[in-house]
């Protein structure tokens, strides 16, 4: 009876190959760890200076604030769980540097301000996306009780089919209407009342080159 059988040779350089590349590739996930903890940082984040506008309304909120002595920072939010979906979410995360230097001049209180209702809306959507996956890394909807006698109802048989951005926003930062209810000129006339502005003067601030928003 002929027997067939497959014989496995390791060679010495197959064997240094692989000890290479398996600590190569431990190298290259203690970076990406190291990466991502370095730029969820609250620090890092507002180290431009248009972010300031973001970290003083965070500062006022409750995720920064709690009476139990959690603090979310910046990663905890808007940062996806997971090391892959992080590294994505920070290479994603280039493109809004980009702006920075490129793009308007968002360290500017007025151009911030009239920027913000489309980075808002496109915060909303990320959390869409991913079901809030970062509100669920800190809080259990099934064990959400609130102060109000029917919020564990609420949260336990009028949740479905919605996710937790689709109700609770407007929480940590400057308040920005629904996308549905969101009107631009009434927008701009409280930003040129707020800021000081002639009328028209904000269509025409955003106007400018590279008036467009990213994701926050």
């Amino acid at each position: 009876m002929r027997t067939w059988g497959v014989s496995l040779v390791i060679t010495r350089h197959v064997l240094i190959a692989l000890v290479i590349g398996g600590l190569g590739g431990l190298l290259v996930m203690a970076f990406l760890i190291e990466l991502d903890h370095a730029t969820s940082r609250s620090e890092f984040c507002t180290s431009c200076h248009s972010m300031r506008f973001a970290e003083q309304t965070y500062q006022a909120s409750l995720h920064f604030d709690s009476p139990s002595g959690v603090r979310a920072s910046c990663g905890d939010c808007h940062v996806s769980p997971g090391l892959m979906a992080a590294t994505w979410d920070h290479l994603v995360g280039l493109r809004d540097l980009f702006k920075e230097f490129f793009g308007p001049d968002y360290a500017d209180p007025a151009v911030n301000l009239l920027h913000l209702p489309e980075a808002a809306f496109s915060a909303r959507e990320w959390f869409r996306k991913r079901d809030s996956a970062t509100c669920r890394r800190c809080h259990t909807q099934e064990a959400i009780l609130g102060e109000r006698a029917n919020t564990a109802a609420i949260h336990r048989e009028e949740a479905e089919g919605k996710t937790c951005i689709d109700c609770h926003y407007n929480l940590v930062h400057r308040r920005v209407p629904d996308e549905q209810t969101f009107k631009r000129d009434a927008w701009n006339a409280m930003v040129e009342e707020e800021m000081g502005l002639e009328p028209g003067e904000a269509a025409r601030l955003l106007e400018g080159p590279g008036s467009g928003c990213g994701e926050p």
